[in-house]
Parts: structure tokens; C-alpha cells; sequence
């Protein structure tokens, strides 16, 4: 809410408003804490950036799910204008000047406009421009009312854990966000109990539920403040955990399930697994065993999208998916050096609070301007400033780069400053819509220079706001296999990047994944869970995953790298 107030503020035309209002929304997304906490104990007026008038319309958004200034805000424009701006290319001033020049307020006058070609007419405009509105609106279209995975899961697991505080222990998150897609429509929830009335009644209490949709002891589906639409279902206490496995789906995977099912004269639907009798037999069981009673081993939620994990089940050869657990560092860390919002010693002592052996500080190169990028002098001024915190932390804090693929292919760094450093992450951060031939031959002379270590967020995407650019993912990735170069998977909420499908290429290649944050502050390095979810839907496990090495053996696979190299 604090963002939107931000764009309607541009909107508006008040830039000292929209930039209060956004600084204050990267605050409250940066705190460790829940802002609910944050409140109860006094502290609003501790966040940077949230003053007393902020201060005043955050507590009213958390005590009532909405700001009385915000709906007027949003009552002062046409509600389409919020849509467009979710479109790459059009920002708040953009849509502001497109509704006052053109009169356009929403995506579908927005496309017209590009399509009769009257957008290229208005100065600063021009037929490129309405190519990239138009590409722009099919994204958006792609990505239509889903919400990315770390959204649902933030909305869906506190609304469990107020189901569950209110005396429903067996509630859990269901269907897309269970099986850690990476978008999702809406909020499921399923809640084992025999007082399916009493549970409803907790569930439409969650203080963010503005309105009820439907409701009945068996569903129940309200509206949560900002749109979202979340729906419990309630089973039996003995059905839950077969009602578990068939709420999370996927609708494929769940077929041929039945079908094997009826093969063994049983049925299953998702109060139970029946026999001839009408006998219950999965009965209190958790959902496991409705697997192993078909003769199968437990497929895990992440896989099960029908991409063979049922025949791989049956065979008793499912993978041991990698866990957030067996994750030892994270390798790709920003700090304030480039655009980052913490010193390398907070990012070091975040990382060690979180349990890991080691983190790798990875700020930007110099040509990427917008981002600080750092000098040479200033990198390796840093690299001996990681050697010391390694010596006070007694924790081991590596020192790599997130080094631009410039144009040509070269890095944005001299060899020998490269060689300074414990790794390289090369990406690609500009010139998206080169030709796939020109872009994959880009990446390629990159690695083929023998300083990359980590392909960093291989395909550029951003989900729903930009497309990956065009390259060939399997030139790159046989090339990665012979440079011994890891593939990286971006666990930053809107790349995820490597996606599931090229987790499974890079596995199958017996390419290295290397599972990292992307992290900007201490509390994005808690975005590991989504890379580890994207790498399990690919199937990886911890001897696919270089960050899942020791320190020691992660050294030594860097240091054979370089020796290969030099």
C-alpha cells in the first residue's frame, strides 16, 4: 500500500511525496521483524523514512486493512491507470500523460491507442515505443491476476498461523503455492477439523480479510485488503491428509494418480483413499502414506506437476531433493559499497545468524552506473577488507564481483583485478533484446574467457515485468559444462532465474547450480527459500548445488577453476 501511495503521488504530480512514501515502503520491506511488531512496541518511529504522518497511516492500513487516504487517492483517477502502470515502459508519469494527451485509462484503451499507431504521434514517443507498450501488455497478460510465489506465501502462511492460533493445529497452505510455483492465482488453505463453523468463523477474522466472498462450512473464500483473493477448504480430522495431497494438486498429477488407484480397485478423491467396501483406509494417515498404499514412494509437493516424478516413483527413484538446510553460504550478497543497503560486516554477521558456514559479498561492476558499480581500486581496496572481517568474524567471508557481460562478450574487469578475487559472478545487465545469436555468443565468449565462475540470472527475465532475453540455453549450458562454469538461480522474488525447467537442463547436462538471494539487504538473504523451491521443481539435489560444498570443498573447486585458467 505504501508503494501505491508512492505511484498515485507521481501521479499526482507531487515528487516529495512519492519519494517519502517509497522510502518509507523499502524500510518496512527490509525489516527483520513484522510490522506488527514493530508497532506494538513502539518502534514506527525508528524506521528511516517513516515520519509521523506515515507513521499515523501505517498504523491504520495494519488495524484495519486500509487507509482512508489511499481510497481517496485511488478514487481521484481512473482505476485502469493502476493496471497500465504495471506494463514495463509505463511508469506514473507516463500513464498520467497517455490519460491527459490520449484519454487513455486502462490496458484495453491503452492498447488500442498502440495499435492505431497514436501513441508514436505525441513527442518522446515513437514507433519503438509502442512495440515495447504492446510486448509489455502481452507480459502482463501472461502473468494475468497471479500474484509472484513470495507474495502468496508472506499472505498465505499468516493466515495458517491465525487459523492455527485460533485452535486448528491441521492447517496448511494448498495447491500452487504448496508446490512453490513460481506465480500464483490465489491463497488456499486447507484446515482438518470435526468444527468446520468454529474454523471459518477464524479464518474470515484474519484482521486483512475485508470481504466475504462466499461462505459455508465446507468453503469459504473472503477478499483480503489489498484484492487478494484467499479460500480455505475444510475436510474431516481423518480426511486431512488425503484431502492435503489432493489440494495440492497439480489437477495432472492427481489423475494419474486415480487411474492407478482404480488399476488396484481402490478410489481416491480427497476424503480418503476407499476400497471395495467403501472402507477408508487412508484414515487418519498423513498424506505419505496414500502414496506408499498405491505401491509408490512419496512424491514431494514440488513435483508433483506430471513430468515423470509418478513412473520415477513407482521405480522407487525419485531424487533426494535438495533442503534449505543443506544450502551452506550464499554467494551472490550486495552491499553499500554498490547498491546494496548493508556494510560487508552486517552482511556477514546476517549471514552467520542465519547459520551458514560462509557468504560470498558480490557487489556491482563499474559500467553498471545506476547501480554504484564499483572501481578497481575500490573492489580490491574491499577484498582486503574481507580478509580482515574473515579474521575478527572467525567466519569465512569470500570476496567476489558481480562482473557486467559487456557487449562484446569481455567482463567489466581487467584480468589481474579478476584474479584477485576468490570468484566471479559474470551477467548480463543491458542490451536485453540483442538477437538470440548475438546474445548466446555474448555469454559464450564470456566464459570462454576462463574468469566466470557463476552465470548470474541466465535469462534476465523479471517475472512479469520483462521477458528473458533471447538465447540458447542448451549452447550455453554445454559450453558451462565444459568451463566448469555453475548456472546460478536467482532466488530474488520476481527472477527465479534459473527457472524450474532449466534447473532440470543444467541436472541433466551435469551442469553446477549455485543457489543464491541477489540480496540488496539482511532481509533478502530469507529469499533462499524460493530458490531452493525452484530447485527442487527442477529436481536438483545437494551434489547438483555448489553453495551446498563445504567451505574447504567450495574453495577447492574455485581454485581448480583458476588453475584451469591460468
Amino acid at each position: 500500500m505504501l508503494h501505491e501511495f508512492a505511484d498515485l503521488m507521481d501521479l499526482r504530480g507531487d515528487v516529495f511525496k512519492r519519494n517519502a512514501y517509497r522510502r518509507a515502503a523499502r524500510s518496512v520491506e527490509s525489516l527483520e521483524q513484522d510490522i506488527r511488531q514493530v508497532m506494538e512496541e513502539g518502534g514506527l518511529d525508528k524506521v528511516p523514512g517513516v515520519g509521523k504522518s506515515i507513521a499515523m497511516k501505517i498504523r491504520e492500513m495494519v488495524e484495519t486493512g486500509t487507509s482512508k487516504d489511499l481510497e481517496g487517492l485511488r478514487g481521484s483517477f481512473p482505476p485502469g491507470l493502476a493496471e497500465m502502470m504495471r506494463v514495463p515502459d509505463v511508469g506514473p508519469r507516463t500513464a498520467a500523460r497517455l490519460f491527459r494527451e490520449l484519454g487513455v485509462a486502462d490496458l484495453e484503451g491503452l492498447k488500442k491507442a498502440a495499435m492505431e499507431h497514436r501513441i508514436r504521434q505525441l513527442p518522446g514517443f515513437g514507433e519503438r515505443s509502442e512495440t515495447n507498450i504492446l510486448r509489455g501488455i502481452d507480459l502482463v497478460g501472461q502473468l494475468g491476476g497471479r500474484m509472484l510465489l513470495s507474495s502468496a506465501l508472506l499472505k498465505g502462511e499468516e493466515l495458517v498461523g491465525h487459523v492455527r492460533s485460533s485452535g486448528f493445529p491441521l492447517t496448511s497452505v494448498a495447491g500452487s503455492m504448496r508446490r512453490m510455483r513460481e506465480t500464483v492465482g490465489d491463497v488456499d488453505l486447507l484446515v482438518g477439523t470435526d468444527r468446520p463453523g468454529e474454523a471459518m468463523e477464524a479464518f474470515v477474522s484474519f484482521p486483512q480479510a475485508v470481504g466475504i466472498i462466499i461462505r459455508g462450512d465446507s468453503k469459504t473464500s473472503v477478499r483480503l485488503s489489498d484484492g487478494t483473493q484467499a479460500d480455505m477448504r475444510a475436510v474431516p480430522e481423518a480426511s486431512y491428509g488425503a484431502a492435503l495431497q489432493y489440494f495440492t494438486g497439480s489437477k495432472e498429477h492427481n489423475v494419474k494418480l486415480r487411474r492407478i488407484a482404480i488399476g488396484k480397485g481402490l478410489r481416491l478423491n480427497e476424503y480418503g483413499l476407499f476400497d471395495a467396501a467403501g472402507v477408508n483406509l487412508a484414515a487418519g494417515r498423513p498424506e505419505e502414506d496414500v502414496y506408499r498404499m498405491l505401491d509408490l514412494q512419496p512424491v514431494p509437493p514440488e513435483l508433483r506437476e506430471d513430468r515423470g516424478e509418478i513412473e520415477a516413483a513407482a521405480r522407487g527413484r525419485l531424487p533426494r531433493l535438495v533442503e534449505q538446510r543443506d544450502v551452506r553460504g550464499d554467494l551472490h550478497v550486495h552491499t553499500v559499497l554498490s547498491d546494496g543497503h548493508g556494510t560487508m560486516r552486517e552482511m556477514a554477521m546476517a549471514a552467520m545468524k542465519r547459520g551458514y558456514e560462509y557468504v560470498g559479498l558480490t557487489d556491482h561492476s563499474a559500467s553498471l552506473h545506476i547501480a554504484n558499480g564499483l572501481d578497481n581500486d575500490r573492489l580490491l581496496a574491499s577484498v582486503e577488507q574481507a580478509r580482515h572481517l574473515t579474521e575478527e568474524l572467525n567466519f569465512p567471508v569470500m570476496r567476489g564481483a558481480e562482473t557486467d557481460i559487456l557487449e562484446d562478450g569481455s567482463l567489466d574487469y581487467p584480468r589481474e583485478v579478476l584474479e584477485q578475487l576468490d570468484y566471479v559472478i559474470a551477467s548480463v545487465h543491458t542490451r536485453f533484446k540483442m538477437g538470440i545469436d548475438e546474445m548466446t555468443d555474448r555469454v559464450v565468449r564470456a566464459m570462454r574467457g576462463g574468469r566466470v565462475h557463476i552465470l548470474g540470472h541466465p535469462t534476465g527475465r523479471l517475472l512479469g515485468r520483462r521477458e528473458g532475453y533471447a538465447i540458447d540455453m542448451d549452447a550455453v549450458m554445454e559450453e558451462a559444462g565444459k568451463r566448469g562454469v555453475a548456472m546460478e538461480v536467482n532466488g530474488y522474488p520476481n527472477r527465479l532465474d534459473l527457472n524450474d525447467v532449466n534447473c532440470r537442463k543444467a541436472k541433466e547436462k551435469g551442469v553446477m547450480v549455485v543457489l543464491n538471494t541477489d540480496s540488496h539487504r539482511e532481509g533478502n538473504l530469507a529469499n533462499m527459500r524460493l530458490a531452493v523451491g525452484t530447485a527442487r521443481r527442477g529436481w536438483l539435489e545437494p551434489q547438483n548445488v555448489l553453495n551446498c560444498l563445504p567451505h574447504r570443498q567450495l574453495k577447492a573447486a574455485l581454485a581448480s577453476k583458476i588453475a584451469e585458467t591460468i
